[in-house]
């Protein structure tokens, strides 16, 4: 009689057992993810930046002291000029426009060893010290140009001249494709206006329809000379200006660039290639 006791009780705790166990798993968490539930995105883009208009005066320093005095409604400088710089041109009204170099590593920037040695390719003739990048590896990329980016935003800057995004036909060492610039592009714009700031096409007349939804102007050089201005007109139809220089060293017929820029309502200027504070405006 005892052991069929003893035969009972340890039933009964075989049940009790299943059971605490059964009532201890519906109360876990499931930690798997529900295939349901959406992937949290990355945070919206600011709804608020730039959107300059056509018609702007603008002028284009790059090289020496900035001189601030230069009447136009627009500056484009250097990402790392003078704090007291920038807040000067605010002062007076002026949007200010800062120069990062997003398609080559440039030697002398205080962010050059940042970049990792597999993004490097040739040097890029005509300018030492720069080496062409490997848009494709915008995974190795994102960090220094959001960083730049950031550094642009806190000192002030209404928008993003990012040259050298016209990249893919150059001799870079890497076999880039259109598809790689337009990608890169893209990603840069919505950092840019993730930030609050404007951001311009530069050059790069073949990417114009692609890339007219996210841009907020364009910057060219030499485009009336080569006669590829034309390609740029769909940011004036849309409302979006395009800053233009001509280089002295080029033998433009800058007259005949002025006639045609009070037709489509393109601003031009006439700079030195090294882009000091020189500047002749159409009259």
């Amino acid at each position: 009689m005892s052991d069929m006791l003893d035969l009972i009780t340890m039933i009964k705790k075989f049940f009790l057992l299943v059971f605490l166990l059964s009532a201890l798993a519906s109360c876990t968490p499931n930690l798997e993810p529900d295939p349901m539930t959406p992937i949290p995105s990355s945070p919206s883009p600011a709804t608020e930046w730039w959107h300059p208009a056509p018609g702007l005066t603008w002028q284009w320093q790059l090289d020496e002291e900035v001189d601030t005095s230069v009447e136009a409604q627009v500056y484009d400088i250097d990402l790392y000029a003078d704090q007291s710089v920038i807040d000067a041109l605010h002062a007076r009204g002026v949007k200010v426009i800062c120069y990062i170099s997003v398609g080559s590593q440039e030697n002398w920037r205080p962010d050059a060893d940042q970049f990792p040695v597999e993004v490097l390719g040739k040097d890029y003739d005509g300018w030492p010290g720069e080496k062409w990048l490997d848009i494709r590896r915008i995974d190795l990329l994102a960090p220094i140009m959001r960083a730049r980016l950031d550094l642009c935003a806190a000192k002030g800057f209404d928008g993003v001249e990012p040259d050298n995004i016209e990249i893919y036909d150059n001799d870079t060492g890497f076999p880039l494709t259109f598809d790689d610039q337009l990608a890169y592009a893209h990603f840069l714009a919505d950092e840019a206006h993730a930030r609050g700031l404007a951001i311009g096409l530069k050059n790069a007349p073949d990417m114009v329809a692609n890339s007219l939804s996210f841009f907020d102007f364009a910057i060219t050089e030499d485009a009336f000379y080569y006669q590829w201005i034309g390609k740029m007109l769909p940011f004036i139809e849309n409302g979006k200006p395009i800053f233009a220089a001509e280089y002295t060293d080029m033998n433009v017929d800058f007259s005949a660039a002025c006639e045609w820029g009070r037709e489509h309502n393109v601003n031009f200027i006439l700079k030195n290639r090294i882009l000091t504070a020189f500047r002749v405006t159409c009259p």
